[in-house]
């Protein structure tokens, strides 16, 4: 790597039907999208594509991405370019905050046969504006090595018995990534500076409640704001959480701007918005 080269905190989880990939920063995802495809179908003979999910928050500095990133009607158009206009596109905005999040889903309706379907489901939470004495532990100022930072700051507390590798950068920022003897993972992204202070936390641990988890997530890195967004398909263990999350106003210190819920082609989804009570 030389001296000039940029550090990415990105993850890429690799399952026998799935490809999940995390990034941030100026990374382009969807350049990406072509290659591993054509990966897959030389490994694997994989040839269709069933599902397809992209999403992100607004970003914080739109101005300093690529050109297609900066826009996501650019992304769309990309996007749909390749899946040859065979996806939807919604937004989902908070009524008292200037956050956003988007999604692209596949929507095509062509038959994938009689194959057996797996629970599935997925927990995310963005959050922003984080306390910054919390921040301090991704630092190597304060943290001598990542496995301090996991420890310090509780992060190997909120879904134990997972095996984590986890990265602390230079001069500052973090990343781990989780897995459990089931499969299920973990992967937690930090920007700590606070000018523009990030932290992504998701999972695909199937719960009946998300209730606790999320509150012990939210109580870790104590963020102003936060983003909860949830897919499960129809058999999945986690599909109650839907309903919970409508009722869910309050969270601890925090208290739910908004909530919404829709159906796509194998997923419902839930998004919803949290900000802290003023104190």
């Amino acid at each position: 790597m030389g001296k000039h080269a940029k550090v990415s905190e990105s993850s890429m989880f690799v399952t026998k039907r799935r490809i999940i990939l995390k990034t941030c920063g100026t990374t382009t995802p969807i350049e990406c999208i072509k290659p591993l495809l054509l990966n897959v179908h030389e490994f694997t003979g994989f040839d269709k594509v069933e599902d397809v999910f992209y999403s992100r928050k607004n970003f914080e500095r739109p101005e300093l991405q690529k050109d297609t990133y900066r826009n996501f009607k650019l992304e769309i158009e990309s996007l749909d370019i390749m899946f040859k206009g065979t996806g939807v596109a919604k937004c989902m905005r908070s009524p008292k905050t200037d956050d956003s999040w988007y999604l692209y889903a596949l929507h095509t309706v062509e038959c994938f046969g009689k194959q057996k379907q797996n629970p599935d489901q997925t927990l995310e939470i963005l959050m922003t504006n984080l306390d910054p004495d919390i921040m301090q532990i991704f630092t190597k100022e304060q943290s001598a090595n990542a496995s301090q930072a996991t420890q310090d700051s509780g992060i190997s507390e909120l879904l134990p018995n997972m095996e984590i590798d986890d990265f602390l950068f230079e001069p500052c920022g973090y990343s781990m990534n989780g897995i459990a003897k089931e499969g299920h993972y973990m992967t937690i992204h930090i920007t700590p500076q606070q000018e523009f202070s990030f932290v992504s936390f998701e999972t695909n641990v199937p719960q009946s409640s998300y209730k606790e988890l999320i509150l012990k997530v939210l109580k870790t890195f104590q963020p102003e704001k936060c983003v909860l967004t949830m897919f499960t398909n129809e058999i999945s263990p986690s599909n109650s959480n839907h309903k919970e999350f409508k009722y869910l106003r309050h969270l601890g210190e925090w208290q739910q701007d908004s909530n919404k819920t829709c159906s796509l082609k194998n997923h419902d989804l839930t998004v919803s918005f949290y900000s802290k009570y003023p104190s």
